[in-house]
């Protein structure tokens, strides 16, 4: 009897695991263009360095910024809209870039980062929160441009995510979440702070330190139980690519809800956030230590890759 019931709770908890990390059992492999380390410490090195501080306190700043992107995105053959809006009064824009067909009535994936920086305590460079993720955009962007996507595509660079706007209607994923109102969405990939793997892995709870993993070596997809064939999507075009291990978590939406694609989630839509972990990881998240020397490029464009991966291969469905 004794055997029994606890054999019946490994077997809850072996289920109960699964449920959360959603294992995959195949990974399209990929053999398209690869996102350079080499180019993802420039795009960092401008964003972090060169437009320092990023915050909404110093929209000139920002402008800089949007127009160092949307020159990004029309290098790399995109059609490219800027999507300008107003917030505590002052003027802030998006940056989008199209790929694809531009047939209003095929469902549209939407990846997207934020360029913005924290700034409530000073003028940090904001390097993992939220460069990286907007790099990795970039990158995107130009593997995008030598693949033949066959689906609608959005990439999309957010403004005003930080405080004082996080969480309020002024968020520029709102924003552009709003504008697509009436419009089929297949899903949106948030890059939330994608370029710290080193340090010490902490979870929120003993539970997920059972689960998951004490390295602060993989790049993490999470989203809410809702979600989780889009998680399963992204985690398969990151392990095909290789060369970064890779979690998943599909639970409640309030343990991953720190980002953009809150935005989606607000409309109805599927959404997954992309990410090392944000603060559980990187000790230097909001402090001005939070620099370009501290991140990892060529895992960084591992993660990149992966997620060309699963737009490509999703879109080829």
């Amino acid at each position: 009897m004794v055997l029994a019931t606890v054999g019946a709770g490994v077997v809850a908890f072996l289920v109960f695991a699964a449920v959360l990390r959603q294992p995959v059992l195949s990974a399209p492999r990929y053999g398209g263009a690869r996102a350079s380390a080499e180019v993802l410490r420039q795009h960092v090195d401008f964003l972090a360095k060169s437009v320092l501080p990023r915050s909404a306190a110093h929209p000139e700043n920002l402008d800089r910024a949007a127009a160092y992107i949307a020159d990004a995105f029309r290098r790399a053959g995109a059609e490219v809209v800027e999507q300008p809006f107003r917030a505590r009064g002052r003027v802030s824009r998006n940056v989008i870039a199209r790929f694809g067909p531009r047939d209003a009535r095929q469902p549209l994936l939407v990846v997207g980062a934020h360029y913005d920086a924290f700034g409530e305590t000073g003028a940090l460079p904001g390097a993992d929160d939220n460069a990286s993720g907007t790099a990795g955009l970039l990158e995107l962007a130009r593997i995008l441009r030598d693949s033949n996507v066959h689906a609608p595509v959005e990439l999309v660079a957010f403004t005003t995510e930080e405080p004082p706007f996080f969480g309020s209607e002024e968020m520029g994923s709102a924003v552009h979440a709003a504008s697509l109102a009436g419009r089929p969405v297949r899903g949106m990939i948030s890059l939330e702070m994608i370029g710290v793997f080193s340090g010490e892995q902490t979870w929120p709870s003993p539970l997920f330190a059972w689960l998951y993993t004490d390295r602060s070596d993989f790049i993490a997809v999470a989203g809410g139980w809702s979600d989780r064939a889009l998680a399963r999507q992204v985690k398969r075009g990151i392990r095909g690519v290789g060369g970064v291990d890779v979690y998943s978590f599909s639970g409640a939406r309030e343990l991953s809800d720190a980002s953009d694609q809150r935005s989606h989630w607000a409309r109805g839509w599927t959404a997954v956030i992309v990410t090392d972990t944000e603060y559980l990881r990187n000790p230097r998240y909001h402090t001005n230590r939070d620099t370009a020397e501290t991140l990892d490029y060529a895992l960084m464009a591992r993660v990149v890759d992966g997620v060309a991966n699963a737009v490509i291969t999703s879109a080829d469905r």
